[in-house]
Protein backbone atom coordinates (compact mmCIF):
# COMPACT_ATOMS: atom_id res chain seq x y z
CA UNK A 1 0.00 0.00 0.00
CA UNK A 2 1.41 3.42 -0.96
CA UNK A 3 2.05 5.71 1.97
CA UNK A 4 -0.64 8.29 1.10
CA UNK A 5 -3.22 5.50 0.71
CA UNK A 6 -2.27 4.23 4.16
CA UNK A 7 -2.89 7.70 5.57
CA UNK A 8 -6.33 7.95 3.97
CA UNK A 9 -7.22 4.50 5.31
CA UNK A 10 -6.14 5.53 8.81
CA UNK A 11 -8.28 8.66 8.60
CA UNK A 12 -11.34 6.56 7.80
CA UNK A 13 -10.67 4.35 10.85
CA UNK A 14 -11.07 7.32 13.19
CA UNK A 15 -14.84 6.94 13.09
CA UNK A 16 -16.75 10.16 12.58
CA UNK A 17 -16.42 11.84 9.23
CA UNK A 18 -14.02 14.77 9.73
CA UNK A 19 -15.38 18.14 8.68
CA UNK A 20 -12.06 19.85 8.03
CA UNK A 21 -8.55 18.83 7.06
CA UNK A 22 -7.37 19.89 10.50
CA UNK A 23 -9.84 17.55 12.20
CA UNK A 24 -8.84 14.71 9.89
CA UNK A 25 -5.16 15.06 10.77
CA UNK A 26 -5.94 15.48 14.47
CA UNK A 27 -7.88 12.21 14.61
CA UNK A 28 -5.36 10.29 12.52
CA UNK A 29 -2.45 11.36 14.75
CA UNK A 30 -4.35 10.55 17.96
CA UNK A 31 -5.12 7.06 16.67
CA UNK A 32 -1.60 6.38 15.38
CA UNK A 33 -0.10 7.71 18.61
CA UNK A 34 -2.24 5.36 20.68
CA UNK A 35 -1.08 2.43 18.57
CA UNK A 36 2.53 3.48 19.13
CA UNK A 37 1.98 3.75 22.88
CA UNK A 38 2.76 7.48 23.06
CA UNK A 39 1.78 9.29 26.23
CA UNK A 40 -1.57 11.07 26.08
CA UNK A 41 0.01 14.51 26.41
CA UNK A 42 2.44 13.76 23.58
CA UNK A 43 -0.39 12.60 21.34
CA UNK A 44 -2.40 15.71 22.14
CA UNK A 45 0.58 17.95 21.40
CA UNK A 46 1.34 16.30 18.06
CA UNK A 47 -2.33 16.22 17.09
CA UNK A 48 -2.71 19.90 17.94
CA UNK A 49 0.19 20.87 15.70
CA UNK A 50 -1.04 18.69 12.87
CA UNK A 51 -4.50 20.23 13.12
CA UNK A 52 -2.90 23.66 12.67
CA UNK A 53 -0.86 22.39 9.74
CA UNK A 54 -3.93 20.80 8.14
CA UNK A 55 -5.92 24.02 8.33
CA UNK A 56 -2.96 25.93 6.86
CA UNK A 57 -2.37 23.46 4.00
CA UNK A 58 -6.05 23.04 3.20
CA UNK A 59 -6.14 19.99 0.93
CA UNK A 60 -4.95 16.38 1.13
CA UNK A 61 -2.57 16.93 -1.75
CA UNK A 62 -0.95 19.94 -0.08
CA UNK A 63 -0.79 18.23 3.32
CA UNK A 64 1.25 15.35 1.95
CA UNK A 65 3.88 17.54 0.28
CA UNK A 66 7.06 17.73 2.34
CA UNK A 67 7.99 21.00 0.63
CA UNK A 68 4.76 22.54 1.92
CA UNK A 69 5.48 21.21 5.41
CA UNK A 70 8.94 22.81 5.25
CA UNK A 71 7.38 26.09 4.16
CA UNK A 72 4.97 25.99 7.10
CA UNK A 73 7.78 25.34 9.59
CA UNK A 74 9.74 28.31 8.27
CA UNK A 75 6.63 30.50 8.37
CA UNK A 76 6.20 29.71 12.06
CA UNK A 77 9.45 31.61 12.65
CA UNK A 78 9.11 34.37 10.05
CA UNK A 79 5.50 35.29 10.80
CA UNK A 80 4.64 33.54 14.03
CA UNK A 81 7.91 34.51 15.75
CA UNK A 82 7.83 31.23 17.69
CA UNK A 83 10.76 30.14 19.85
CA UNK A 84 13.15 27.40 18.75
CA UNK A 85 11.63 24.88 21.17
CA UNK A 86 8.16 25.57 19.76
CA UNK A 87 9.32 25.16 16.18
CA UNK A 88 11.14 21.93 17.12
CA UNK A 89 7.94 20.61 18.68
CA UNK A 90 6.05 21.27 15.44
CA UNK A 91 8.87 19.59 13.50
CA UNK A 92 8.62 16.48 15.69
CA UNK A 93 4.86 16.37 15.08
CA UNK A 94 5.41 16.48 11.32
CA UNK A 95 8.05 13.75 11.47
CA UNK A 96 5.63 11.56 13.41
CA UNK A 97 2.86 12.26 10.89
CA UNK A 98 4.89 11.42 7.79
CA UNK A 99 6.65 8.38 9.29
CA UNK A 100 4.17 6.81 11.71
CA UNK A 101 0.85 7.92 10.28
CA UNK A 102 1.70 7.85 6.58
CA UNK A 103 4.41 5.19 6.67
CA UNK A 104 6.89 7.26 4.68
CA UNK A 105 10.38 5.88 5.35
CA UNK A 106 12.53 8.94 4.65
CA UNK A 107 11.54 12.42 5.79
CA UNK A 108 13.89 15.35 5.19
CA UNK A 109 12.64 18.91 5.67
CA UNK A 110 14.28 21.88 3.99
CA UNK A 111 13.65 24.27 6.83
CA UNK A 112 15.39 27.19 8.47
CA UNK A 113 15.35 26.62 12.21
CA UNK A 114 15.20 29.62 14.47
CA UNK A 115 18.48 30.35 16.21
CA UNK A 116 18.34 29.91 19.92
CA UNK A 117 20.47 31.53 22.57
CA UNK A 118 21.65 29.28 25.36
CA UNK A 119 20.22 30.53 28.61
CA UNK A 120 22.17 30.25 31.83
CA UNK A 121 20.22 28.01 34.21
CA UNK A 122 18.91 29.37 37.48
CA UNK A 123 20.81 27.80 40.38
CA UNK A 124 20.29 28.13 44.11
CA UNK A 125 23.13 28.20 46.60
CA UNK A 126 23.45 25.38 49.10
CA UNK A 127 22.11 27.68 51.79
CA UNK A 128 19.07 28.52 49.67
CA UNK A 129 18.40 24.85 48.88
CA UNK A 130 18.51 23.99 52.57
CA UNK A 131 16.17 26.87 53.42
CA UNK A 132 13.65 25.73 50.79
CA UNK A 133 13.81 22.12 52.00
CA UNK A 134 13.31 23.22 55.61
CA UNK A 135 10.23 25.19 54.57
CA UNK A 136 8.62 22.14 52.97
CA UNK A 137 7.17 19.27 54.94
CA UNK A 138 5.80 15.78 54.47
CA UNK A 139 5.96 14.23 51.03
CA UNK A 140 6.72 17.59 49.39
CA UNK A 141 9.95 17.80 51.37
CA UNK A 142 10.83 14.18 50.59
CA UNK A 143 10.12 14.74 46.89
CA UNK A 144 12.24 17.92 46.84
CA UNK A 145 15.10 16.19 48.65
CA UNK A 146 15.03 13.39 46.10
CA UNK A 147 14.83 15.75 43.13
CA UNK A 148 17.79 17.79 44.37
CA UNK A 149 19.71 14.78 45.67
CA UNK A 150 19.35 12.70 42.50
CA UNK A 151 18.99 15.36 39.78
CA UNK A 152 15.59 14.22 38.54
CA UNK A 153 13.28 15.89 36.06
CA UNK A 154 9.81 16.67 37.40
CA UNK A 155 8.05 13.92 35.43
CA UNK A 156 10.71 11.39 36.42
CA UNK A 157 10.25 12.29 40.08
CA UNK A 158 6.48 12.07 40.42
CA UNK A 159 6.19 8.90 38.31
CA UNK A 160 8.70 6.84 40.33
CA UNK A 161 7.51 3.36 41.28
CA UNK A 162 8.51 0.97 44.05
CA UNK A 163 10.57 -1.16 41.66
CA UNK A 164 12.59 1.89 40.53
CA UNK A 165 14.11 2.57 43.96
CA UNK A 166 16.87 0.22 45.15
CA UNK A 167 17.28 1.07 48.82
CA UNK A 168 19.91 -1.61 49.36
CA UNK A 169 22.25 -0.40 46.62
CA UNK A 170 21.43 3.29 46.99
CA UNK A 171 20.24 3.72 43.41
CA UNK A 172 17.28 5.17 41.55
CA UNK A 173 16.50 3.71 38.12
CA UNK A 174 14.85 6.14 35.71
CA UNK A 175 12.92 4.20 33.08
CA UNK A 176 11.83 5.79 29.83
CA UNK A 177 13.25 9.21 30.66
CA UNK A 178 13.66 12.02 28.14
CA UNK A 179 14.36 10.48 24.75
CA UNK A 180 12.89 7.21 26.05
CA UNK A 181 16.22 6.32 27.69
CA UNK A 182 16.86 4.49 30.97
CA UNK A 183 19.55 5.55 33.42
CA UNK A 184 20.71 5.03 36.99
CA UNK A 185 21.30 7.87 39.44
CA UNK A 186 21.96 8.39 43.14
CA UNK A 187 19.61 7.57 46.01
CA UNK A 188 20.77 9.97 48.76
CA UNK A 189 21.29 8.34 52.14
CA UNK A 190 19.01 10.91 53.77
CA UNK A 191 16.22 10.01 51.35
CA UNK A 192 16.83 6.29 51.84
CA UNK A 193 16.29 6.68 55.60
CA UNK A 194 13.13 8.71 55.00
CA UNK A 195 11.81 6.06 52.62
CA UNK A 196 12.49 3.37 55.22
CA UNK A 197 10.20 5.27 57.59
CA UNK A 198 7.30 5.59 55.14
CA UNK A 199 7.67 2.23 53.37
CA UNK A 200 5.22 0.48 55.66
CA UNK A 201 2.64 3.20 55.07
CA UNK A 202 3.02 2.89 51.31
CA UNK A 203 2.57 -0.86 51.52
CA UNK A 204 -0.52 -0.42 53.69
CA UNK A 205 -2.08 2.05 51.22
CA UNK A 206 -1.44 -0.39 48.39
CA UNK A 207 -3.09 -3.21 50.33
CA UNK A 208 -6.09 -0.98 51.14
CA UNK A 209 -6.54 -0.23 47.44
CA UNK A 210 -6.39 -3.94 46.62
CA UNK A 211 -8.82 -4.83 49.40
CA UNK A 212 -11.16 -2.10 48.18
CA UNK A 213 -11.22 -3.58 44.69
CA UNK A 214 -9.73 -0.49 43.05
CA UNK A 215 -8.16 -0.78 39.60
CA UNK A 216 -4.38 -0.97 39.57
CA UNK A 217 -2.21 2.06 38.89
CA UNK A 218 -1.72 3.21 35.31
CA UNK A 219 1.01 1.47 33.33
CA UNK A 220 3.31 3.06 30.75
CA UNK A 221 2.85 2.60 27.01
CA UNK A 222 2.06 -0.83 25.65
CA UNK A 223 2.39 -2.50 29.07
CA UNK A 224 -1.22 -1.59 29.80
CA UNK A 225 -2.24 -3.93 26.99
CA UNK A 226 0.37 -6.66 27.47
CA UNK A 227 0.25 -6.83 31.29
CA UNK A 228 -3.17 -5.44 32.18
CA UNK A 229 -3.08 -6.77 35.77
CA UNK A 230 0.48 -5.66 36.54
CA UNK A 231 -0.78 -2.33 37.86
CA UNK A 232 -2.24 -4.18 40.84
CA UNK A 233 1.16 -5.49 41.93
CA UNK A 234 3.15 -3.83 44.72
CA UNK A 235 6.28 -3.22 42.64
CA UNK A 236 4.33 -0.99 40.24
CA UNK A 237 2.87 1.18 43.01
CA UNK A 238 3.83 4.86 43.18
CA UNK A 239 6.54 6.18 45.51
CA UNK A 240 4.50 9.39 45.72
CA UNK A 241 0.84 8.29 45.46
CA UNK A 242 -1.90 10.90 45.47
CA UNK A 243 -4.11 11.08 48.54
CA UNK A 244 -7.26 10.96 46.43
CA UNK A 245 -8.53 8.93 43.51
CA UNK A 246 -8.87 10.57 40.11
CA UNK A 247 -10.39 9.64 36.78
CA UNK A 248 -7.96 8.62 34.07
CA UNK A 249 -8.57 11.13 31.22
CA UNK A 250 -7.88 8.49 28.58
CA UNK A 251 -9.59 5.35 29.87
CA UNK A 252 -12.16 6.98 32.15
CA UNK A 253 -11.13 4.57 34.94
CA UNK A 254 -11.09 5.98 38.47
CA UNK A 255 -7.82 4.95 40.13
CA UNK A 256 -4.99 6.21 42.30
CA UNK A 257 -2.60 8.37 40.35
CA UNK A 258 0.76 9.75 41.45
CA UNK A 259 1.35 13.11 43.10
CA UNK A 260 0.22 15.88 40.75
CA UNK A 261 3.31 17.64 39.35
CA UNK A 262 1.61 21.03 39.41
CA UNK A 263 0.79 20.76 43.12
CA UNK A 264 4.37 19.80 43.93
CA UNK A 265 5.80 22.51 41.69
CA UNK A 266 3.64 25.17 43.32
CA UNK A 267 4.77 24.00 46.77
CA UNK A 268 8.43 24.45 45.79
CA UNK A 269 7.78 27.91 44.32
CA UNK A 270 5.88 28.97 47.42
CA UNK A 271 8.61 27.70 49.74
CA UNK A 272 11.31 29.58 47.83
CA UNK A 273 9.27 32.76 47.92
CA UNK A 274 8.52 32.40 51.64
CA UNK A 275 12.19 32.02 52.60
CA UNK A 276 13.21 35.00 50.49
CA UNK A 277 15.03 33.38 47.57
CA UNK A 278 15.33 36.24 45.08
CA UNK A 279 15.40 34.07 41.97
CA UNK A 280 12.82 32.60 39.61
CA UNK A 281 12.61 29.22 41.32
CA UNK A 282 10.77 26.26 39.84
CA UNK A 283 11.13 22.63 40.80
CA UNK A 284 13.54 22.19 37.87
CA UNK A 285 15.94 24.58 39.60
CA UNK A 286 16.59 21.77 42.09
CA UNK A 287 17.93 19.66 39.21
CA UNK A 288 20.09 22.56 37.98
CA UNK A 289 21.41 23.03 41.51
CA UNK A 290 22.24 19.31 41.80
CA UNK A 291 24.40 19.46 38.67
CA UNK A 292 26.11 22.74 39.56
CA UNK A 293 26.90 21.73 43.13
CA UNK A 294 28.39 18.44 41.94
CA UNK A 295 30.57 20.33 39.46
CA UNK A 296 31.70 22.76 42.15
CA UNK A 297 32.61 19.80 44.35
CA UNK A 298 34.94 18.39 41.70
CA UNK A 299 32.73 15.78 40.01
CA UNK A 300 33.73 15.36 36.36
CA UNK A 301 31.38 16.41 33.57
CA UNK A 302 30.98 12.90 32.13
CA UNK A 303 29.69 11.58 35.44
CA UNK A 304 27.26 14.48 35.76
CA UNK A 305 26.14 13.91 32.16
CA UNK A 306 25.33 10.28 32.98
CA UNK A 307 23.48 11.15 36.19
CA UNK A 308 21.38 13.78 34.41
CA UNK A 309 20.68 11.58 31.38
CA UNK A 310 22.04 14.03 28.80
CA UNK A 311 22.75 12.54 25.37
CA UNK A 312 25.42 15.12 24.55
CA UNK A 313 28.00 16.36 27.05
CA UNK A 314 27.62 19.83 25.49
CA UNK A 315 24.24 20.04 27.20
CA UNK A 316 25.94 19.38 30.53
CA UNK A 317 28.65 21.98 29.85
CA UNK A 318 26.10 24.77 30.38
CA UNK A 319 26.66 24.31 34.11
CA UNK A 320 30.31 25.36 33.76
CA UNK A 321 29.05 28.86 32.96
CA UNK A 322 27.25 28.96 36.30
CA UNK A 323 30.13 27.45 38.26
CA UNK A 324 32.91 29.65 36.86
CA UNK A 325 34.11 32.11 39.51
CA UNK A 326 32.96 29.94 42.40
CA UNK A 327 35.68 29.08 44.90
CA UNK A 328 34.69 25.42 44.77
CA UNK A 329 35.90 25.31 41.15
CA UNK A 330 39.32 26.60 42.08
CA UNK A 331 38.69 30.00 40.45
CA UNK A 332 38.40 33.18 42.48
CA UNK A 333 38.21 36.84 41.56
CA UNK A 334 41.52 38.77 41.42
CA UNK A 335 39.84 41.44 43.52
CA UNK A 336 39.80 39.04 46.46
CA UNK A 337 43.58 38.65 46.17
CA UNK A 338 44.38 42.33 46.54
CA UNK A 339 46.00 43.26 49.83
Amino acid sequence: MRWHERWLKLCLETGLEPRTMGERLHRAVMLAGARRGLALRTRQTYAGWMARYGEWAGTAGEVMMIDRASEWLTELVDKGKVAFATQKQALNALVFFFKDVCGKEEVIFNVRLRRTEKRTPVVMSRREVLAVLDKLDGRYRLAAELQYGAGLRLKELVSLRVKDVDRERGQVVIRGGKGDKDRVTILPERVRRALDEIWGGLRQLHEQDRAGGLPGVALPGALARKMSRAGERWEWFWIFPDDHLSRDPESGIERRHHLHPKMYGEAVKRAARDVGVEKRVTSHVLRHSFATHLLESGTDLRTIQHLLGHTDVKTTEIYTHVAIGVIGCGVSSPLDRLE
